[in-house]
């Protein structure tokens, strides 16, 4: 579970001595006001998001930067008496006790329409406090999630400056068979697409088109005796992938949510139709004291043809062990951590293409409904061992990590994604919530930019 942040502000803040204060700029070329309700402001130095700590409504929360994750106290609308709102439009950012000296602490506080809750966009897009003509500013230029965002005198540097991110595209048409959890996708000789899901035997579903989908049954019609020594129940996060004429199925089984007493296992079968799939295995297992979670695999062949399994869930993060191909099980002892974070990452995924292998990870908070968390990022290495970094540079061994999708409108909680390459190009799958809490199947063409990175089309 994503660990708690940080808690609310006292109402008096006591601040070490103030450095020499750099001349500020007056505020030019002011944007429009109005900005669209819930808009995310996004710090140009982390390329994290303004954030009420800890999500809390209460009059007083602190204001900090935050992984972007599409949180209610992460959405602002800049009215046009130049209020910054947040939640449900009765919170606004507020300078502590009317401050007005550089170094006054942010909060969260009840409306009032007072001058100490006015802003506006200022130069090279910067936030001005129009009573004070101060800036936020992102303490000490720090990047790290849980810096204190304060008011600074205006400097032009990176660390004011913030921008409202492109809005994410919905789903494509899917249509018919569309509950989804945890998918992934292979593409069969003949043209037809195969989906395996989380559940009781791991449901599987098809498509000639990619659009409409129907269920067809389970791999495991009869159950999964055999995983018995971690579960009875449903099947979690298979991967699906085509070699050597057959289909191989990995997926997980766990003793119980927020454990990490867990078990990857193997299937084939020739035809990928249910009731055909041979167990083949456990492949790799752990325990509560393992420091990781052995679930979510992900196969990948590299470009030496070479075979390994990613996978991994919170914990010490995402791990890679090498896999023997004449029997899809593990090969040697060897482990390797390709990504870890302080919060939620899971559900790794390894894609190669023009000379990067790219590992696509989901983080924060699955499984809430509507209220989940969950976002899809990315970072990538030109070995499949690794290092993999994001667009920054950021090593996703130190928490880095590009984000590509996350929550938008009625989009709540995309993750767990897996890459296609189709005729088309390269096809992203993962599942939403809607607002209901259904989980259900989303599909987007990734577009490619000039740098090589992946952009959701």
């Amino acid at each position: 579970m994503t660990p708690p942040r940080l808690g609310r502000l006292r109402r008096l803040v006591s601040l070490s001595a103030i450095a020499a204060l750099v001349a500020g700029t007056a505020v030019t070329a002011l944007a429009p006001a109005a900005q669209a309700a819930g808009t995310p402001l996004v710090s140009a130095q982390s390329g994290r998001c303004l954030d009420v700590a800890g999500n809390d409504a209460t009059p007083g929360a602190n204001i900090q930067i935050w992984d972007c994750n599409g949180v209610a106290g992460q959405g602002w609308t800049l009215t046009s008496a130049g209020e910054l709102r947040t939640f449900d439009g009765t919170r606004c950012l507020d300078a502590l006790n009317w401050g007005t000296t550089a170094g006054t602490a942010l909060i969260s506080w009840s409306c009032t329409g007072g001058a100490n809750q006015r802003f506006a966009w200022g130069a090279n897009g910067s936030l001005v406090h129009t009573q004070s003509g101060l800036c936020l500013d992102v303490d000490g230029r720090r990047t790290a999630n849980g810096t204190a965002v304060l008011l600074w005198t205006c400097t032009g540097a990176t660390n004011q400056r913030w921008s409202t991110p492109s809005s994410y595209p919905g789903p494509g048409a899917v249509t018919g068979a569309t509950w989804a959890h945890d998918p992934t996708v292979v593409k069969r000789p003949d043209g037809t697409y195969l989906v395996a899901t989380t559940g009781r035997g791991v449901p599987l579903k098809t498509s000639s088109d990619r659009t409409s989908w129907r269920d067809v049954g389970a791999a495991f019609p009869g159950g999964t005796p055999w995983t018995s020594a971690y579960t009875t129940g449903d099947m979690w996060a298979p991967d699906l992938s085509y070699h050597n004429g057959q289909f191989y199925l990995y997926y997980s089984a766990s003793k119980q949510f927020g454990h990490s007493i867990s078990g990857i296992y193997l299937a084939t079968s020739p035809s990928g139709n249910p009731g055909t799939w041979t167990n083949r295995g456990l492949v790799v297992s752990s325990t509560d004291s393992s420091g990781y979670n052995a679930i979510d695999p992900d196969l990948v062949v590299d470009e030496q043809g070479r075979w390994w399994l990613s996978f991994g869930s919170f914990w010490s993060g995402i791990k890679l062990v090498a896999i023997n191909p004449s029997t899809g099980l593990r090969s040697g002892t060897s482990m390797t951590s390709l990504a870890t974070r302080s919060a939620g990452i899971e559900a790794p995924d390894i894609y190669y293409r023009g000379g990067y292998y790219y590992l696509f990870v989901s983080f924060d908070a699955c499984c809430q409904g509507a209220a989940s968390t969950y976002r899809i990022a990315v970072g990538r290495s030109t070995s499949v061992n690794g290092p993999y970094v994001d667009r920054n540079g950021t090593a996703l061994t130190n928490g880095g990590g590009t984000q590509i999708l996350a929550g938008h409108g009625s989009i709540h909680g995309p993750g767990h994604s897996a890459t296609l390459t189709d005729g088309d190009g390269t096809v992203l799958f993962y599942h939403y919530y809607t607002d209901a809490g259904d989980a259900r199947l989303g599909i987007n063409r990734l577009s490619w930019d000039s740098a090589g990175w992946p952009v959701v089309s």
